[in-house]
């Protein structure tokens, strides 16, 4: 019990020192995004723990101790880290739709998400490739790093970014959620602490980059305006909405 409470203090730090860090890359505005290094501390740090962590005696019985004491305490397992890792960055679009405006519009706030998800994505797998690490659980060799915490992070560091303007309330539930999101997935033996602290730090590094090069991406490729079209559909069997985007 106590190395599961040790945990839960790791990740309260982060978020706790991520939040001081928000005015250290603040921006006015989407056109004027400037990149301050000190934001790359934690993420840096969480990253360095994970990678250290592949070769380190201590850290891997550390790693093994933390499993068993999930084992110990948790009766059964539940599958809310397959949808709470989406959650942080759907808000952002769900708080917009409800009239909360955040810092950017629809077409900036999409280009700087779908920037960050192919970050992550590009990342997470080619270091599971390369690591070939076994997960707590034997079912295959793709432990390390985690990808559902990286994409929780990734997405509560992008509702910060997006709300710290509004409220910092925002940006505190979204890295809770995202800290949550970790915690199952180690209650869950799919990953080891090093995996989730690798994963969490991928994740904030690439939404802060997804919004350095934000205004390089939007004056090269994208053009100044967007159209969307929502439109309904029924396929037999199951109705919807279908949302259609040009940039």
């Amino acid at each position: 019990m106590n190395k599961i409470i040790i945990v839960l203090f790791l990740f309260l730090f982060v978020l706790k020192v991520n939040g001081q860090n928000a005015s250290v890359d603040s921006t006015k505005n989407s056109e004027n995004i400037h990149f301050k290094y000190k934001s790359l501390i934690i993420p840096t740090i969480l990253i360095g723990y994970g990678v250290v962590g592949l070769t380190s005696p201590a850290l891997k019985d550390f790693n093994i101790s933390v499993k068993n004491e999930f084992r110990d305490h948790d009766d059964k397992r539940v599958n809310w880290d397959d949808y709470a890792q989406y959650s942080p960055f759907l808000s952002v679009y769900t708080l917009n739709a409800l009239g909360i405006q955040g810092k950017n519009n629809f077409k900036d706030r999409t280009i700087v998400l779908i920037t960050a998800y192919l970050i992550v994505g590009g990342s997470v797998n080619i270091i599971k490739k390369a690591s070939k690490v076994e997960r707590p659980d034997g079912s295959d060799a793709r432990s390390f790093p985690s990808g559902h915490t990286a994409t929780a992070f990734m997405g509560a560091e992008f509702l910060r970014q997006e709300y710290k303007d509004v409220s910092d309330w925002y940006g505190i539930t979204g890295y809770v959620v995202a800290a949550g999101t970790g915690f199952f997935r180690m209650a869950n033996e799919k990953h080891w602490l090093t995996d989730v602290a690798t994963g969490a730090g991928i994740g904030i590094l690439s939404t802060k980059i997804a919004y350095w090069v934000h205004p390089l991406i939007k004056k090269a490729i994208f053009k100044d305006k967007i159209n969307r079209v929502v439109m309904p559909f029924y396929n037999g069997r199951e109705y919807g909405l279908g949302l259609s985007m040009t940039f």
